[in-house]
Parts: C-alpha cells; sequence; structure tokens
C-alpha cells in the first residue's frame, strides 16, 4: 500500500487551517493570520507522528487533548484558563460540526446502505478512495461557509430578538398589537414638533384602514397631495421631512396615534407624543417585527418607571 505523505499532510494542514480560521470567527479574536498559519502547521504535524510513531500517547484520547490544548495555545496564546477552554471547547465544535456535516452529506449522497438476502449491508469506500478525497475538497469549505454563515446569523439574530419588544398601538378608536424591535440607528424627529418618529410597516398599519382609504395614502405619499388623505384622518396625518442616510431628502408620511403602549422588560410606558411614519412595504423579509422603535422612547420609559 503506498501512501503519499505530502498530499495528507496538505490536506490535513488544509483542514487545520480553516477549523481555526472558523474558530477565530466564532471566538471573535484579533488574532493575527501568521498565528492562524502556525496553529494549523503544528495540527497537521499529526499526521507524520502518527505514521512514524503509531503506538505513541499522543494517538490516545488524553494524549489528543493535551495535543489540542497545545494547538490552541500555539494558535491563541495564553490570556487565562477560561479563554483558554472556550477557545478548545469552540475548536472541537467547528470539528464535530463539520464532520458531522460532511459524513452526513457522504452517506446521504452515497447510499451506504443495501439491502441483501441475508439482511441489512453497509458498506463504505474508506479514506483511500479517490472520490473520498475529492469530496472533501469540495465538501469540506461548502459545510465550513455554511456553518459560519448559520452561527453568524444565529449571534445576530440572538441580538435582534433581544431587542424586541410589545408594541400596542391605539388610532381612532382601535387597537392592535405587534414586535417592535428597537432601532438604535433610528434618530428621526419631526423637526416642527420635535416628537420621535416610530416607523410602521404597511402589513402591521393596514389593521386600521379600508382598502379604498390604503390606495389614498398611497396617493398622498407618491404626488405628496395632502388634499386626497381620506376624511377621517385628515385630522391625524402630516407629512415630515427628512435626510436618508445617502444625503438624499424625502417627506415621510405619519400619523399621530391616540397612544403607544410599549413593554420593554419589566417596564411600560404609555404615551402619546410621538409620530407614526408609515413604511409602505415590509420593515424584514421574516416578518419577525413590524415596527422600528426610537430609542428616546426606551429612555423616557426608564424615566417614568424610575
Amino acid at each position: 500500500m503506498t501512501i503519499y505523505l505530502d498530499a495528507v499532510w496538505a490536506l490535513n494542514f488544509f483542514l487545520d487551517l480553516m477549523l481555526l480560521m472558523l474558530t477565530k470567527a466564532l471566538a471573535r479574536d484579533a488574532v493575527g493570520k501568521i498565528r492562524i498559519i502556525f496553529g494549523a502547521f503544528i495540527a497537521s504535524l499529526i499526521v507524520p507522528f502518527t505514521l512514524f510513531f503509531p503506538d505513541s500517547f499522543i494517538n490516545g484520547v488524553l494524549g489528543k487533548l493535551i495535543y489540542s490544548f497545545f494547538i490552541i495555545l500555539c494558535t491563541f496564546g495564553y490570556a487565562g484558563f477560561y479563554r483558554m477552554m472556550k477557545l478548545l471547547l469552540l475548536f472541537y465544535f467547528t470539528s464535530f460540526a463539520i464532520g458531522g456535516g460532511l459524513t452526513g452529506i457522504y452517506f446521504m449522497l452515497a447510499n451506504p446502505v443495501s439491502i441483501t438476502g441475508n439482511g441489512i449491508l453497509t458498506f463504505n469506500k474508506g479514506y483511500g478512495d479517490p472520490v473520498s478525497w475529492l469530496f472533501i475538497l469540495i465538501g469540506f469549505p461548502i459545510v465550513w461557509y455554511f456553518t459560519k454563515h448559520r452561527m453568524d446569523e444565529h449571534a445576530s439574530e440572538k441580538i435582534r430578538y433581544d431587542q424586541l419588544c410589545e408594541v400596542t398601538i391605539q388610532m381612532n378608536n382601535n387597537s392592535f398589537m405587534t414586535k417592535g424591535f428597537i432601532d438604535s440607528g433610528n434618530q428621526l424627529v419631526d423637526p416642527l414638533t420635535k416628537r420621535a418618529v416610530v416607523i410602521c410597516d404597511e402589513i402591521f398599519l393596514k389593521q386600521w384602514f379600508s382598502e379604498e382609504e390604503w390606495k389614498q395614502l398611497e396617493e398622498v405619499h407618491h404626488h405628496l397631495a395632502l388634499d386626497q388623505v381620506p376624511e377621517k384622518w385628515q385630522h391625524k396625518v402630516q407629512m415630515i421631512p427628512y435626510q436618508g442616510v445617502e444625503g438624499k431628502s424625502g417627506f415621510l408620511l405619519a400619523i399621530r396615534p391616540d397612544h403607544i403602549e410599549i413593554h420593554y422588560g419589566s417596564q411600560k410606558l404609555t404615551t402619546s407624543n410621538l409620530l407614526i411614519g408609515i413604511q409602505f412595504g415590509v420593515l424584514v423579509r421574516d416578518q419577525s417585527y413590524h415596527c422600528l422603535l426610537h430609542p428616546q422612547i426606551i429612555k423616557l420609559a426608564t424615566i417614568q418607571t424610575a
């Protein structure tokens, strides 16, 4: 049996490099590229070591744990036992996640279970098979990217859902509840009344309007024709001038609510001293919230509940 040590070593280095890069990304660590490459080289040394010293202590479970600790130490340095354990567990998590993903895809595509007259027979082509190596070379980056992308999304979603709260809006004697997102980037204020502006999308706001009334509001929005506002809403609708992030100016159609009730943790705020800007469309594709809250409201809630 011929073993191409250089090919196995190079492949192992490539896999270890990507695992350490993913560990760095998940840990939000600022370690440099040189340290990552050095750590991957140290990790890949286990290939020749295992080949020439098959009975070594390193090949056991405890030995691999110690070697993994050494890899993390060489890559990220030592800044406390807690941080080392966190990085070590992340390193194992990425290894298991990507390894499990590759195994699942391989078994799904390769159909490794066949039924014979004697019962169920499982088979595997083995690590030496050229197709298996090609599968790892192609599949590993794909699973790596999927894992990193999903973890990044999970982190952003966790931050987002931590900033969601229940919002109840009352207008024209009708009240409806939705989820609101505390948007620190929303600094929109009506320049005339100095009222903070909350943005709500059409999915939520259309509950107060008939189809005809909503079409009239769209016409008002497109043509800036306030005389076309539905009659029962004329005393509540106004235009707010604003400037977008690109420097472009425009006008936002806004409604004065009767009052808004916001539940933020254990705090509760009821106020009418703000405006509701109309978003003709959806705020987010997954519709997890329909309202962008002004951060000034949360400050006010803290004061009122103190």
